[in-house]
């Protein structure tokens, strides 16, 4: 089998503009993009891809899902032989195996690891605004960077305390064992018999997210000058962490790009907090790493143009440099922006609005070529060496761009600035592409003379046993409900039922200003429905609340999972060995969902103000509670159709017997019938 962890790495780097894209054609239509749908006959658009929930549907036959089951139904492969597919698309490795006892150690570690790095980035908030040396140093730090509170708070910014082992010693106590806030890297130490140090110690701590919301590392940032002490200090590399694959703020700006279609890519963390702060949240940060292949990747996925933005001095000039060549192999349309000298993009956004900072962008920034050639005609001057040098350089940047158009047109543009025959241009590129296609060619040759046969099961092994996992046909009297509470587990399963909040008065600076504080949280949407449940549980036969197999596996999974703080319904259903879990998520979270009269009337909702205007989120309270209700009605309505059925045949004592419970049934019918309003009561 396919280890999960490989499973959500190419779940991750399929893109599903990129995979869909290969078989049809796609045009932007707001956020997503739409085309004709290849599994029926599609005479206006209707398949819709969205790159930011990374999932495909049509709206016209219902076929979609993730880039797995967009190949497993297009290509008509299982599931297993799809993921291969796309591996093989991204060069990923699969190994098939079953998981030793070390492995599943492994996923083990690595589930331990993002749950203390949870309560770490808690930890260091709450220091942050509660702790005396944290408002008195660290706040007023951010405060003094000009950052808002609400900046502040959406980032989860906080600080580590002086003190040597204040961190290390309260995770100790909180019952998180020392290896892992070793492997996290959160603290050192070598001699198990003394105290571990903090390693952030006196820093303010800014969280690295991934794309899912997970905190995956910290970065630090010490106050105080001390010598030999690196300004900023990161989370080392670990079993979650790997630098090169992750973007600070993407996890914050993964809709604005996608919205914008543009991506910023700046260097540090305050160019993002800044950035942010000003009205421009389509921006993400290297980290002051160089740009890796990974990370060009992930912004990818959102948008396929980007603007590096980086300072108006030297370094900043070769850094923009830098990682231009891996974006153009990659597809990107690049262009650059060098800020006025002296301003960073931190500084330069403190002094600007959304609007005078687009509009300086777009007065300001160039394509690539244009940038590139103007920089190294300044240096070569009229050297004609440096000046063939010069050449070579631009001609090896544009034999990288896979697009054949985009290439001519460069090509085209350089033969015009360098004041150089276009045959030349175009000879030199054909020369470096055949050189880099004979390199790849080689390469790949090397890799499967490597490859060792793998034990793989047969086509028929990996189909999926359907007759065991069936959504129910349609007219079950329990689908409609059952579905409608699977999709609550799915969309929002960890989320608190309810959150109330309390304006509270605060001092900031000369001004009071009003906030809203958390004061109460209620239980999680699954806890919810699981209770709701059982306290009804005579209506259903065995506790077995759902008829269909794979809600009931949902269900099921969800409820086993809650004591895990790492768990997150949506991204651990959609990432879901099982396919047909996997594939029931996607419909789930793609369907366009909107309230009945009744059920908008039932939360103060006017019929015009519902759809996509209803903002389901904040009542799940009310809506979760009458989803449990609806599938009880459901059961008590067929419960009464069946004794009907009995009566007709019954003798007089069992007559007796079955009005009682026709009785005690519809008293209960009434009951739900007053909590649901009459007219909402499911019609079978």
């Amino acid at each position: 089998m396919i280890d999960q962890q490989t499973i959500e790495r190419i779940q991750d780097t399929a893109q599903i503009v990129d995979v869909v894209s290969d078989f049809v054609t796609l045009r932007r239509r707001g956020v997503n993009f739409v085309g004709l749908c290849p599994f029926h006959d599609d005479r206006t658009p209707s398949f819709y891809v969205s790159p930011a929930k990374n999932i495909c549907k049509c709206f016209s036959c219902g076929e979609g899902g993730s880039s797995v089951h967009f190949i497993m139904k297009h290509e008509q492969l299982s599931y297993h032989e799809a993921l291969k597919f796309l591996a093989k698309k991204y060069n990923i490795e699969v190994v098939e195996k079953e998981l030793t006892s070390e492995e599943k150690q492994a996923q083990s570690d690595r589930d331990s690891m993002f749950i203390l790095n949870e309560f770490a980035r808690d930890y260091f908030v709450k220091t942050l605004h509660q702790n005396p040396e944290g408002k008195a140093i660290g706040l007023s730090y951010f405060r003094e960077r000009g950052f808002r509170d609400d900046i502040i708070k959406k980032f989860q910014l906080g600080y580590s305390l002086e003190q040597r082992d204040a961190f290390s010693s309260e995770a100790q106590r909180a019952g998180y064992k020392r290896e892992y806030l070793l492997k996290t890297g959160l603290s050192f130490g070598d001699d198990e018999n003394r105290p571990l140090t903090d390693r952030f110690r006196g820093r303010v701590i800014f969280p690295v997210h991934t794309l899912s919301g997970k905190v995956v590392a910290f970065g630090g940032r010490i106050l105080k000058k001390v010598e030999n002490t690196g300004k900023y200090v990161n989370s080392p590399e670990s079993e979650i962490y790997s630098k090169s694959k992750e973007l600070y703020g993407i996890f914050f700006s993964k809709n604005a790009i996608v919205k914008a279609d543009k991506c910023f890519l700046v260097e540090g963390y305050t160019d993002v907090l800044s950035m942010h702060q000003a009205g421009i949240e389509n921006v993400v940060a290297s980290s002051g790493t160089a740009l890796t292949l990974g990370q060009i990747r992930m912004i990818h996925r959102f948008s396929e143009n980007i603007t590096v933005l980086y300072d108006g001095d030297s370094a900043g000039i070769k850094a923009a440099l830098r990682g231009i060549d891996l974006l153009l192999e990659d597809g990107m349309n690049v262009r650059v922006v060098l800020l006025p000298e002296g301003e960073d993009p931190d500084s330069f956004a403190q002094k600007q609005n959304a609007e005078k900072f687009n509009r300086f962008i777009d007065e300001n920034e160039q394509d690539f070529i244009r940038f590139k050639t103007n920089l190294l005609l300044e240096e070569a001057g009229n050297d004609p060496i440096k000046r063939a040098g010069l050449i070579s350089n631009i001609v090896q940047s544009i034999a990288l761009i896979p697009d054949n158009i985009k290439r001519s047109i460069y090509m085209q543009d350089t033969a015009t600035l360098l004041n150089t025959r276009e045959d030349v241009i175009i000879a030199a590129v054909n020369k470096i592409r055949i050189k880099n296609y004979e390199k790849r060619k080689e390469q790949r040759q090397k890799e499967e003379s490597r490859e060792t046969p793998v034990k793989t099961e047969s086509a028929s092994g990996d189909a999926i046993n359907t007759e065991t996992k069936k959504f129910l046909p349609a007219k079950s009297p329990y689908e409609k409900p059952e579905r409608e509470l699977i999709r609550y587990i799915v969309r929002y399963g960890t989320l608190p039922i309810f959150v109330r909040y309390e304006k509270e008065k605060q001092k900031e600076e000369d001004k009071e200003i009003e906030v809203e504080v958390t004061i109460e949280e209620g239980p999680s949407v699954i806890e919810v429905i699981k209770f709701d449940l059982l306290r009804d549980k005579f209506i259903f036969s065995d506790e077995v609340f759902f008829s269909n197999s794979l809600y009931r596996s949902i269900f099921d999974e969800a409820c086993a999972k809650l004591s895990d703080e790492s768990f997150v319904c949506d991204r651990h259903f959609l990432t879901h060995h099982d396919p047909e879990i996997s594939k029931l998520a996607t419909d789930l979270i793609s369907d366009k969902y909107q309230l009945s009269k009744i059920h908008a009337r039932s939360i103060g909702e006017s019929e015009d103000e519902k759809g996509s205007r209803l903002r389901e989120r904040n009542f799940l309270d009310k809506l979760v509670i009458r989803a449990t209700t609806e599938l009880k009605n459901a059961h008590i309505m067929q419960m009464i159709k069946e004794l009907n059925k009995k009566l007709e045949t019954a003798g007089p004592e069992e007559e007796t017997e079955l009005m009682t419970r026709f009785m005690q049934l519809q008293d209960l019918k009434k009951v739900l019938a007053k909590n649901l309003g009459e007219r909402i009561i499911l019609k079978f």
